[in-house]
């Protein structure tokens, strides 16, 4: 029997149907360099380039050698931490990439490729992008242009690891006339593109492939299996009127975004924000579930600013700050205006009767006090409309649509809290938002360093009526205030909110919220009348960041005892040794070099030699290598009564490091002290550990300029941290003890450091980072790399024991911010 044949026509059909979605599976582009992008080798033809440029590691990187250092390298368990499909996927070990030079330098300014020949099929893409370079670590960029040139918010970014392919899910728009590569997005350096294509996908791989990312790099879907995270997203969908496919890729693309403060805001803004920040609809939603909703006063400020800018640009100023609060989405508010201000002559009816009568007609909240004393007063009072909290907005400031809403929805979580702030950014001279400031969370010792805080505050009001004499003093001193409110108070109360409520007139930011040395020196009087305080000055800044308090050292000086493990490697020991104490100016200490084995015979004569100084010990440690058992051995021979922790490639660089180290390790509240290191090119090493960066922890500002302060300044001032690295940390005996020292069972070469610290803070104290004492470290030089499966699988069991132990300390970092990205060490935004 002879098979039926379809219909022709029906064959047509699918036939046609087939060759307009066949895609092309697998596109290979062409690249043409462009902007400050150089060729190396004409630059070699040229003799410009003296040498060749290898693929050696940055300075301070790790080499094979024998382990000593206690801490991770920035690669070392990170490499499998993601799924195969959107990380940097396992190539070979960085030390066996063969030595081929780099194709190309990156100089000042935007450089990047145009990418020639046959475009990716339209629709779902897997990226595939492998670069070599000379960087510890980086950000590729690939932006679309759709007819209007090369526009960021049609850009996407990816992680770029040395010796290893980048994978990432993209969607590339119908009508992309052309697409733009940055390998090295915001940074110079020397590369080789080893790898790059677009491979198409199915929607359905890609929405897979998405939902399986978000599920662990956002921890709103933690724990969340998948039908779960669509279920969520459909549903959050419905409430705000997106698609629920819409959402998936802005949470997706949220996991890999890499954005400047200082120049990628506007985009972070479109792009990022808008998923966070609930709308209109989910506000109207929420807030009426409120149980007894806050009652907030505002209450206008003026630190003369908006005065001494004209009558005209005053009068405009107060009515800029007088819409903001009216727009608030947030009902119950009381708007409190000093009679001072609403004099502002006016350009139609004179003076004080005109604009009062304009904004009392305007909004019946409105209510004219004599000071801001008399609005906390009358905000106080029974009867009289009370007041739960209290924001001091200057004129010409704005407060954000959502502000209000914020403050009060942490109220229905904390309502015992004393303070509540929030994130805060700058107006420019177009009104358009600039330079964001995304806070840490309550962090006392960086408030006496500068005013963090701001005016993207609210105060109970049961705490500012214990201080209505501060409302009186003119100019508003909003830090001296702060200060005296926080004093005292329970650290549980103080809460920051991790959205931008507050945005700052440019003409304002020498105003009220500025820091105040008085203020500094009237609250230290309370705290320790022996400290001092003076100005901090980066740098690379034209007037004073900040303050700096210099704590009395204990009569008589404490014992401090160094310990120092080492494994032969003399070259490294004795400049470390030998500066330490001919550098160090505090008059008591001791050094004990903990000796694991060494073998080398110019080694053991070093050791032999340097026992002669009165201040050396040398003890044997005769045992594999443990970096958290060899610490402990040498804390129970120390005599010292504070416990100092140092690698055996450190050099000190500041007489006073180790006073001022030991001045904070004495104060009673303190726990674990860390130092500002720096790699021998004099880059940033260690500004303090950040929780979660990377997936466990990283180092914060790694490979910053020694002068660059830092983001909001934070390089320059001492502050509150989680953590710090164990190559130079002070801490107390009696805390060391209490906490059982270091985890010689389970950590013991990587992350013991950040354990300690964790359970040093778990115990009430406060660890801290201190700027003003600066030391060189060649970071584990002779510890070496995890090159081989034995060391490999070490890492990771180091990585799941961090990760079970401190699994929601590592979810959000207090003394970061939600908003700041995890991937990277440069408090780019997330």
């Amino acid at each position: 029997m002879k098979p039926t044949t379809p219909p022709k026509r029906r064959v047509a059909r699918r036939s046609r149907q087939l060759r307009l979605r066949y895609p092309r599976f697998r596109t290979i582009p062409g690249l043409m360099p462009m902007g400050q992008m150089f060729s190396l080798a004409r630059e070699r033809a040229a003799g410009s380039v003296d040498a060749p440029a290898l693929e050696t590691p940055p300075p301070g990187a790790a080499q094979p050698d024998t382990p000593d250092a206690g801490r991770r390298e920035p690669d070392e368990p990170l490499a499998g931490e993601r799924p195969a499909d959107e990380r940097a996927t396992d190539g070979p070990p960085e030390s066996a990439a063969p030595l081929e030079p780099f194709e190309w330098r990156v100089g000042e300014g935007e450089a990047s490729f145009i990418l020639l020949g046959d475009r990716p099929t339209a629709g779902w893409n897997m990226i595939e992008l492998g670069v070599s370079h000379d960087l510890r670590a980086a950000a590729a960029c690939i932006t679309f242009d759709m007819g209007r040139g090369f526009e960021r918010r049609h850009s996407i970014f990816l992680v770029i690891r040395r010796g290893k392919v980048s994978k990432r899910v993209c969607f590339v728009p119908y009508g992309t006339r052309r697409i733009r590569l940055e390998p090295l997005v915001g940074q110079q350096g020397q590369f080789r593109i080893d790898h790059f294509n677009f491979v198409w996908l199915t929607p359905r791989f890609a929405y897979a492939r998405m939902i399986n990312r978000i599920g662990y790099a956002d921890k709103r879907f933690d724990d969340v299996n998948e039908k779960a995270i669509v279920r969520a997203l459909k549903q959050e969908g419905k409430e705000e009127g997106i698609s629920w496919k819409k959402l998936l890729g802005a949470y997706y693309e949220a996991t890999f975004i890499h954005c400047a403060p200082e120049t990628s805001y506007e985009y972070w803004q479109e792009h990022i924000e808008m998923l966070r920040e609930p709308s209109a609809n989910k506000v109207a939603r929420q807030q009426s579930q409120f149980f007894d909703p806050a009652e907030i006063a505002v209450v206008l400020v003026d630190d003369g600013t908006a005065a001494a800018s004209g009558e005209s640009e005053a009068h405009r100023a107060l009515l800029d700050s007088v819409r903001s609060i009216t727009e608030q989405r947030y009902p119950h508010w009381q708007l409190f205006l000093p009679e001072s201000l609403v004099s502002v002559p006016d350009d139609g009816e004179a003076g004080e009767r005109g604009l009062a009568a304009r904004l009392a007609a305007r909004e019946e909240r409105l209510r004219r006090v004599a000071s801001p004393r008399e609005a906390i007063a009358l905000a106080g009072q029974p009867g009289e409309g009370l007041c739960d909290y209290a924001v001091f907005l200057r004129v010409g400031d704005r407060l954000a649509p959502n502000a209000l809403f914020h403050l009060a929805n942490h109220c229905q979580i904390s309502p015992d809290a004393a303070l509540i702030y929030g994130d805060e950014d700058v107006l420019d001279e177009s009104g358009e938002r600039t330079r964001p400031n995304f806070k840490p969370s309550w962090n006392p010792d960086f408030l006496l360093s500068t005013n963090y805080i701001g005016h993207a505050s609210a105060f109970s009001l049961d705490v500012l009526e214990s201080n209505l004499a501060m409302l009186e003093r003119a100019p508003f001193d909003l830090h001296r205030l702060l200060l005296a409110v926080t004093h005292g108070v329970d650290a549980a109360r103080l809460h920051h909110v991790p959205f931008v409520i507050y945005h700052n007139a440019r003409d304002n930011l020498n105003g009220g919220a500025g820091c105040r040395p008085e203020a500094l020196v009237a609250h230290l009087q309370r705290l320790d009348p022996g400290a001092t305080v003076a100005p901090v000055a980066a740098q690379e800044a034209s007037a004073a960041t900040g303050y700096r308090v210099t704590w009395p050292v204990p009569t008589p000086a404490p014992l401090v005892s160094l310990l120092i493990p080492t494994r032969d490697r003399v070259e490294i020991l004795k400049p470390c040794v030998d500066t330490l104490l001919a550098v160090t100016d505090y008059p008591n200490y001791e050094v004990i070099i903990i000796d694991n084995g060494s073998t080398c015979a110019d080694t053991l004569a070093y050791m032999d030699t340097i026992v002669r100084d009165a201040r050396v010990r040398v003890l044997s440690f005769d045992a594999p290598f443990n970096y958290s058992a060899i610490n402990n051995f040498g804390a129970r021979h120390a005599k010292g009564s504070v416990i100092g922790l140092v690698n055996n490639d450190i050099e000190p660089i500041n007489p006073t490091w180790l006073s001022e180290m030991v001045a904070h390790a004495c104060r009673p509240e303190i726990g674990c002290v860390g130092a500002k290191l720096y790699y021998p090119n004099d880059t940033v090493q260690h500004g303090g550990v950040i929780l979660g960066l990377g997936g466990v922890a990283g180092h914060a500002h790694r490979f910053f300029p020694r002068t660059h302060p830092g983001y909001q300044n934070r390089l320059c001032l001492v502050q509150n941290l989680s953590a710090v690295t164990a190559a130079c940390l002070l801490v107390r005996r009696e805390i060391f003890d209490e906490v059982e020292g270091l985890n010689e069972r389970e950590l013991t070469v990587a992350y013991n450091d950040v354990d300690f610290c964790l359970k040093v803070r778990e115990r009430g104290y406060r660890n801290l980072w201190t700027p003003f004492a600066e030391l060189y470290h060649h970071e584990s030089i002779s510890r070496g790399a995890d090159d081989n499966p034995v060391k490999q699988a070490r890492a990771k069991r180091e990585v799941d024991y961090m990760r079970r132990q401190w699994r929601d300390a590592l979810q959000q970092d207090p003394a970061y911010n939600p908003n700041l990205t995890l991937s990277y060490e440069d408090f780019s935004l997330r």
